[in-house]
């Protein structure tokens, strides 16, 4: 009879990301085979996971499980748990312990103290209480379980930092999530911070939507339709709401997409229409024309725009492979831009996307860009000439061809998207009363 896993779809494909979008090949299950770890030993790189209730637990184990009776040398391993009503949602460890396989058990030890330990034989989960509370999970007695699985992690990296990389990324990635899930603007008198992408077409702006709207689905989202190096696919304006995977709801900030600059006149988004944007004047769906400014008498226009239906923040979009491109007749309809953003006061950061490996941006505390001599002399040129602070330019690698999410591509855009919703923030506090009733209409 073939062996079958416990795992739903949702469910693998969580641990399948987890590990960097591998493969799990099921090796055997405890009801199948007395002897469960004997039989899978010189198997390479593996996950190991017994089923609790409404959870999972398990271990990975970089490398071949140990002979019997022998110990392995302390391994950086991690263990995990995933709720099972909630696939998304994954708790990680690091375990650097020795391992060894002695009377059918599975055991990890740190200076002669069990930190886990897994027996088949008699359905039990060891965890100490230090790792309980790592990973949110508390028992006074052992965890009773009634399966326990193997799989082979096929398509693993060989390199030595990669388990490390791995759960600080998948840690961080989730303490952001936590954070950009409970964030609320600063002012009362809004619910959402809206933030406006701005850039020649093909810069990556409706890519950097999606990618956001990803990460938070749990899923890639092609919801925003992506232009190319030549034409400009977006010709509306789009509104768009991000909404949390867990629970479908939407969160305290949605983006704005229009149509992409072009340096030429009567070619792309019609400057003119860029104070009515930002005051909030412009309807969701406005078929843009690039030779006629929206205008008051339009049958849609939104004459009188609270503070919540203005932008509150404008993000320049720019290929960070195309800034030594941009013509002269391009900064200078930035500038023009520039201007009317100025003039309302609205919050300005720069997006340098398509880079190539965020992993070697992230510092090792995941929180900070370690921005190479290249990309800083990028970021100095890009400063100079939009006069924005090297502080408020973020680099950024979207989702583009890619058909799994990736935790070290989601920790820097979502690091990405709180700096800019910061950076709004702060500008938002800072109007007076007064202006904040004027923009609001005031009693």
């Amino acid at each position: 009879m073939a062996v079958t896993t416990k795992l739903t779809w949702n469910e693998k494909k969580s641990l399948q990301k987890l590990l960097g979008n591998v493969s799990l090949r099921l090796l055997s299950t405890s009801s199948a085979h007395r002897h469960l770890f004997d039989k899978c030993q010189l198997q390479g790189s593996t996950v190991t996971v017994v089923y609790n209730f409404y959870k999972i637990i398990g271990v990975f184990i970089p490398g071949h499980y140990p002979e019997a009776n022998e110990f392995r040398e302390p391994v950086s391993s991690f263990c995990f748990v995933l709720e099972r009503h909630d696939a998304m949602k994954i708790t990680t460890a690091v375990l650097e312990a020795e391992v060894k396989i002695t009377s059918g058990k599975l055991t990890f030890c740190s200076f002669d103290q069990t930190m886990f330990c897994i027996d088949p034989s008699k359905a039990e989960l060891s965890i100490d209480s230090s790792l309980q509370y790592k990973l949110g999970v508390y028992a006074s007695s052992d965890f009773k379980f009634n399966e326990c699985e193997v799989f082979r992690v096929e398509g693993i990296e060989d390199d030595t930092t990669y388990v490390s990389k791995i759960t600080r990324a998948t840690k961080h990635r989730n303490q952001l999530l936590a954070e950009l899930r409970t964030f609320k603007p600063n002012v009362d008198l809004i619910s959402e911070i809206c933030i406006l992408l701005l850039g020649p077409v093909g810069s990556g702006k409706s890519s950097f939507i999606n990618s956001v709207k990803s990460v938070f689905q749990g899923r890639l989202i092609r919801q925003a339709i992506v232009g190319s190096d030549y034409t400009s696919i977006t010709e509306q304006y789009r509104i768009y709401s991000v909404k949390d995977g867990n629970n479908g709801k939407s969160l305290a900030f949605r983006f704005c997409d229009s149509m992409g600059l072009h340096e030429k006149e009567g070619v792309g988004l019609c400057v003119d229409d860029i104070p009515h944007i930002l005051k909030g004047c412009v309807p969701d769906r406005y078929e843009f024309n690039p030779h006629k400014p929206i205008r008051p008498d339009h049958p849609t226009f939104i004459a009188s725009p609270s503070l919540k239906d203005r932008i509150h923040c404008v993000a320049y979009v720019l290929d960070i492979n195309s800034i030594d491109d941009l013509s002269s007749k391009m900064v200078a309809k930035f500038k023009q831009v520039q201007k009317e953003v100025l003039k309302c006061g609205i919050a300005q950061v720069v997006l340098l996307t398509k880079m190539n490996n965020c992993s070697k941006t992230l510092q090792d505390n995941f929180l900070n860009m370690d921005k190479s001599m290249t990309s800083q002399s990028q970021i100095i040129e890009v400063s100079k000439m939009l006069d924005i602070p090297t502080y408020n330019i973020f680099m950024v690698e979207n989702y583009a061809s890619e058909l799994e999410l990736d935790p070290l591509k989601d920790t820097l855009i979502l690091f990405v998207l709180r700096q800019m919703l910061r950076v709004a923030d702060d500008i938002l506090e800072d109007l007076s009363l007064e202006e904040t009733e004027k923009k609001t209409g005031g009693d």
